[in-house]
């Protein structure tokens, strides 16, 4: 597939399971490698890149969220923050990214005491604190029920309008109408690049040349 993604971009990469998606996310954010191609993030070649290398790109410039919240039980919700700011180059200050997910009254109550709603905020709050140029959603409200699903995705719809570049990975065709853009993957290959519902949908076509963010 060739895919070029610009800064600032809401983009959702829709398909059914099996399709490519959660691949792809994953070769964007420096997890995976391809087996061939290229794959760009602005002056920064990713193929063929070194795990050292990867490393300082996923720290530098890319957040996670996952459907699954990925939090550490033994640590409070501060504590599962700082496992990134302890490590980030510029870090943005824990209380700062609690408070962008409206969790800072929970800083020092453990995942166990919290909602599903409430932890996949954590794991939100946990993916800004390195001050990502890009963050990279994977099924993020596929655990939830669907008004607190709704909470999550108006949050990521504020952090796009600050101008953050968004790559969501779902099935539901529902978040298309969320979103600027959508790539519908079928077996690895994009079946369609379309504008999205979103209200600064752009329009949008498959680019050539390699893979590319």
């Amino acid at each position: 597939m060739s895919l070029e993604i610009a800064a600032g971009e809401f983009v959702v990469l829709l398909g059914p399971s099996g399709s490519g998606k959660s691949t792809l996310l994953n070769i964007l954010g420096g997890l995976d490698v391809p087996t061939s191609g290229e794959v760009w993030f602005a002056d920064h070649r990713l193929d063929g890149a070194d795990e050292a290398a990867l490393t300082r790109y996923r720290r530098e410039h890319v957040g996670f969220v996952f459907q699954f919240y990925n939090l550490i039980p033994s640590l409070t919700v501060r504590e599962n923050v700082a496992l990134v700011t302890d490590i980030a180059e510029h870090p943005m200050d824990i209380d700062e990214a609690l408070g962008l997910v409206d969790l800072l009254p929970r800083r020092d109550h453990f995942p166990a005491q919290l909602s599903g709603g409430e932890q996949q905020r954590v794991a939100l709050a946990r993916a800004l604190a390195n001050e990502p140029k890009v963050l990279l959603a994977d099924e993020p409200t596929g655990n939830l029920d669907s008004r607190t699903g709704e909470s999550i995705l108006e949050l990521f719809e504020d952090l796009h309008k600050g101008g953050l570049t968004l790559i969501m990975v779902t099935h539901d065709d529902r978040i298309a109408e969320r979103c600027e853009r959508v790539v519908r993957l079928r077996d690895g290959l994009i079946e369609t690049d379309r504008a999205g519902g979103g209200k600064n949908a752009k329009a949008a076509t498959a680019m050539s040349g390699g893979a590319a963010t």
